[in-house]
Parts: structure tokens; sequence; C-alpha cells
């Protein structure tokens, strides 16, 4: 017994000379990086009283530490920003839907300013503005090597006056100038409307109003067609929407998934990992469901897109989405400013990642760029589109009833219909046909 005592003693002896050899040197290395921290904020506090005295003209002491601060975080990546409290309060009445601006989504890659999307509706929509449009100049002044804050603080201004911006797309040999008239935006965060048995949800974006609007809307549209059994199915169109609020996309695919992860954020620390799943219920009753994306879908409609992909609820019909699959926490600051700052990225029910890879879509379908055609190419295109009955003289089928021959001139009424449609919006046209075959399959058993 004494043995083993004396072993054990002997345990906790060397336990603690070899805990005292490891400290030594991580004491020493914490105490060095410190001595090197206090060595860079002594650093940071010359240049800045130089700057103060000897600079060519005098400067603001409050403008020259905003500066500072916010080129830290806009060093950290392109999301994380220092928000002025004019910023901050901007940022919360566009949360709520309705602002002045311009009306789009932007970002900043290789010192310019990038369009995620532009907002429907709004002057840069009306515009032209397209999604993956580089913006090069404001006004004439260069926006590189401006911060991105800078850069759409040069594009805001008074509500009617006018901007002229210089965009750089691909496709076009050469810049060019758009010109836009500032307006006050505002957000209708749904539109539902329907086409033919199908109901088309459009959410232009994630705030406040998001999920009340989609419910209102989708009731709306089932009782204009007469009740759920009349629905074949519905377009989640998320196209050019940049996205909003985290808690708004976690209930809008709560609202058509029965259960399991919607989404979960991964931090620095394991411990600060959050899941969010699905309540019962599913506001469409299992009818079929393409969302529609492509690459102005970013952030909050990628979280959409991804769970209803993943618990393959939903075909993912379009082109690949933006990529944003981080997640920004806004934290109020004193003096009324705000710091937004990236805490995690987010993850799909499969665990994927989309940051910079975005969601890719089940069925690739591109928008194609519409053609103007002259009244003589309509002219050749109706002519290859005739039928035996369109011929002068030709003979009537005397075998068909009157309700068969209006069900034929209703069925051809819808088919031009779709072909208009498909000249207008392709994409949307291919998501309500996939709606029509599955509605024609049946009901699974």
């Amino acid at each position: 017994m004494k043995k083993f005592v004396a072993a054990a003693a002997g345990g906790i002896v060397a336990g603690l000379l070899v805990t005292t050899q490891v400290a030594g040197p991580l004491l020493a290395e914490e105490s060095a990086r410190k001595s090197n921290v206090y060595e860079q904020l002594d650093l940071f506090g010359d240049i800045f009283e130089r700057i103060r005295i000897q600079y060519v003209e005098e400067v603001d002491d409050a403008d020259l530490i905003e500066a500072a601060i916010n080129g830290m975080l806009t060093s950290l990546d392109p999301h994380s920003s220092y928000l002025s409290p004019d910023d901050a309060d901007d940022m919360r009445v566009q949360t709520r839907g309705e602002f002045g601006g311009l009306g789009i989504e932007v970002t900043q890659e290789e010192g310019f300013v990038k369009v995620v999307s532009p907002i429907d509706d709004t002057p840069a929509d009306a515009a032209g503005m397209e999604a993956g449009d580089f913006i090069t100049h404001v006004d004439g002044e260069s926006v590189l090597g401006l911060t991105l804050d800078e850069a759409v603080e040069k594009m805001r201004g008074p509500v009617g006056s006018e901007i002229v911006i210089t965009v750089v797309r691909e496709g076009e040999p050469e810049p060019f100038d758009v010109t836009i008239v500032r307006d006050t935006i505002k957000l209708t965060a749904v539109r539902s409307r329907n086409v033919g048995d199908s109901v088309v949800l459009r959410v232009t974006t994630f705030n406040d109003q998001t999920t009340p609007n989609l419910i209102s809307g989708f009731q709306e549209q089932v009782e204009e067609l007469g009740g759920m059994e009349n629905v074949n199915g519905i377009v989640l169109d998320l196209r050019n929407n940049p996205g909003g609020l985290l808690t708004q996309a976690i209930k809008v695919s709560d609202e058509f998934l029965e259960k399991g992860e919607i989404v979960s954020t991964r931090g620095r620390n394991p411990e600060d990992g959050e899941r969010y799943n699905a309540q019962p219920g599913d506001l469409a009753e299992g009818k079929p469901i393409v969302v529609l994306i492509n690459g102005g879908s970013a952030s909050a409609s990628e979280i959409v897109a991804g769970a209803l992909q993943d618990h393959r609820r939903a075909i993912v019909v379009g082109t690949k989405s933006f990529g944003k699959g981080s997640v920004q926490t806004v934290m109020p600051l004193r003096g009324d400013g705000a710091m937004r700052l990236t805490t995690a990225r987010y993850y799909t029910p499969s665990g994927r990642s989309i940051q910079a890879l975005g969601v890719s879509p089940d069925i690739v379908v591109e928008q194609p760029r519409r053609v103007d055609t002259t009244p003589e190419e309509d002219e050749d295109t109706n002519r290859r589109t005739r039928s035996e009955a369109d011929l002068r003289g030709s003979l009537n089928n005397d075998s068909l009833t009157e309700d068969e021959i209006r069900q034929i001139e209703e069925d051809r009424a819808k088919a031009d219909e779709a072909a208009k449609l498909r000249e207008e919006d392709y994409q949307l046209a291919y998501a309500l046909d996939i709606l029509t075959g599955l509605s024609a399959l049946g009901p699974k058993e």
C-alpha cells in the first residue's frame, strides 16, 4: 500500500514538473505576443499624432479614427465594415423595406464595385443594370481604391437627382455609361400571381415583411384558383434576390419543410455553432416546388435554395448562385454607430458550404438575351407555326362536339400564352413546364 502511495505521489510530482516545463514557454510566448501588440498600438499612436500635426491640411480626429477602424474591418473580408451612426440608421431602415437610393445590392471585387443584383422595379432595374456588372466610375470619378462604403456614399444623393455610372459588363467590348435618377426605394418583399394552374412567388428580398407577404400572397392565389386541389405546384423565384435577414430565410424555408435541418452556422469556436430545424407544417401541402436562382441570388436566397434542394423538396432551376456563405453580425457601438463583422459560415443540411461556390441548380437553364426581331421575321415565325386549320378553305372536323371545340380553343390559347412567356422569361416558362410535367404524372402514392 505504501509503495502504491509513493508511486502515486511520484506521479503527481512528475506531473507538476512537466506542467511547469511546458507552461514556461507558453507564458513567455503569450507575454511576447502581448508585448508585440502593445508595440503595434504604440506605432498606431505615433502615426496618428504625426498625421494630426504634420499632414498638409488639418484633419478631424474623429474622421481619422473612424477611417482607421473601417480600414481594419474592411481588410478582413468584403462584408465586414464600420457603420457610422447615419449608415447604421440607414441599414435599420432598409430591413424595414423602404429607403432612398438606386436599388442595387453591391459588393467589392478586385477593387471595383460589383453588382450582386438590381432590385425589382427600382431605378437601377429600369436602367438595365445586371447582376455581375462592374461599376468603375461614378459621375466620371474612379471608384478604384475606395472602400465599399466610400463607393456607396458616392452613389447616394437626394431623391430626384441624376447619377451617371460607368459599367463594365461581360460580353460588352467597351465600358458604357448608365444614367440613373435616384428615387425612394420601396421594397415589395413578395409578389404573387397565377400562371395557368401554378402559383408564382417572386421573392425580391428577405426583410421583416417577407414571410408574412409570402403566406398571404400564396393564400390569395390559392383562393383565386379555387383551392389547393386546383394548384399543380409553386415556383419560388429567387433570381436577383441579394438576400437579407437570416431569420427570414429560415422562416421561408420552414414554410415548405415538415422537419429536418434548414441551415447551420459555424463560427471560430465550435461551441458557438447553431442549428436551425423546421417545424411541422407545409404551406404548399406537398405540392411540387421549383426554385429559380441565378448569379444574383445571394446569402439568404442561397440558404432557402440549398435547404429545399438538400431535402429534395424542390427542383432548383437556373444558373449557379452568387456564393455568399458567410454570416454577418451587426454589433452596436458607443456613439450610435455599429460594427458589421463576419462571425460565421453557414452550411446547408447536407453539410456543404456555399461560400465562393454557390448553389448549383439541378437543371441548368440560361436566360437567353432578348433579340429584337423585325416584323418580317415575326411573320416568318408565324408562317412556320401554322397548321391545317389556318389554311383558307380547310375542311371542318365534323366529329367534334361544341365542348371539344371549346376545349381545343382553350388549349390553343394556353399554348399561345406559354409561347409568349417563353419569349419574355424563358427560365420561368421552363419552371412552369416542369410543374406541368410533374402534375401530369399524378400525385405520389
